[in-house]
């Protein structure tokens, strides 16, 4: 490694640390408009247009209906010289049956340490595919690979591999990285924006994937769409 190498990484972690604390905003304690989750509830319902039309991913397509939930991550960031890591948010829909409920919202964050430089950004469809991983991701806070294991699913036209896992991930990217590995990632719940979307007090996931206490028409179209993908 050259010397002017050497005199660069402490400034990148700094830049990586600020780009990922500007994705999640602070949204612990920051005050929340109800259009930023209205936004990102839109955005997911894209994302999940882009998987079911990409001619790649005929994998989640045909085995979506197997799904006990989705995590959906429009824009998930990831920077790093050496030192990397990424951010992001995304929505959790789970079903009981054949209604779809949520969503509920949540915070990614991640860091590693390898060879790696540049940026890129992927939107990320997590496939639940157990209880397991589906009562993971209702706590608070976990790690994914640590009480919940995570597989990569396959991509190609055509791919039918079998994969055993509690969540299966799928990411579309531009950029200079082959893949967005989610393997140690904290997924955090989003209390405020939980609060903001349905106009509740200290909204928990359980209260909204399985009590069901709250719902809201904004989230209609994005209930919809999942429904139709999952039949």
């Amino acid at each position: 490694m050259t010397p002017s190498k050497m005199i660069e990484n402490p400034s990148r972690r700094t830049a990586l640390g600020m780009l990922v604390a500007t994705t999640l905003g602070g949204c612990a304690t920051q005050q929340v408009s109800s259009a930023e989750p209205e936004r990102l509830v839109a955005d997911a319902q894209t994302t999940l247009s882009n998987f079911i039309r990409d001619p790649d991913q005929t994998w989640i397509q045909d085995n979506l209906s197997r799904a006990r939930a989705l995590l959906i991550a429009p824009q998930v960031v990831r920077a790093g010289f050496i030192f990397g890591g990424s951010g992001g948010r995304g929505v959790l829909v789970a079903r009981d049956g054949r209604a779809w409920a949520g969503p509920a919202f949540y915070n990614l964050a991640t860091a590693s340490v390898g060879f790696q430089a540049g940026i890129d950004v992927s939107e990320v469809i997590v496939v639940v595919m157990t209880d397991k991983g589906f009562n993971s991701l209702l706590s608070t806070s976990f790690k994914i690979g640590g009480d919940a294991s995570i597989a990569a699913g396959p991509v190609g036209a055509g791919a039918r591999s079998t994969i055993t896992a509690d969540l299966i991930s799928f990411t579309r990217a531009k950029g200079v990285y082959g893949g967005l590995n989610l393997d140690g990632t904290v997924v955090s719940t989003n209390v405020p924006w939980n609060d903001a979307f349905y106009g509740g007090n200290n909204l928990l996931p359980p209260d909204i994937l399985i009590r069901r206490t709250v719902t809201s028409p904004k989230a209609t179209g994005l209930l919809a769409d999942v429904a139709k993908a999952t039949k």
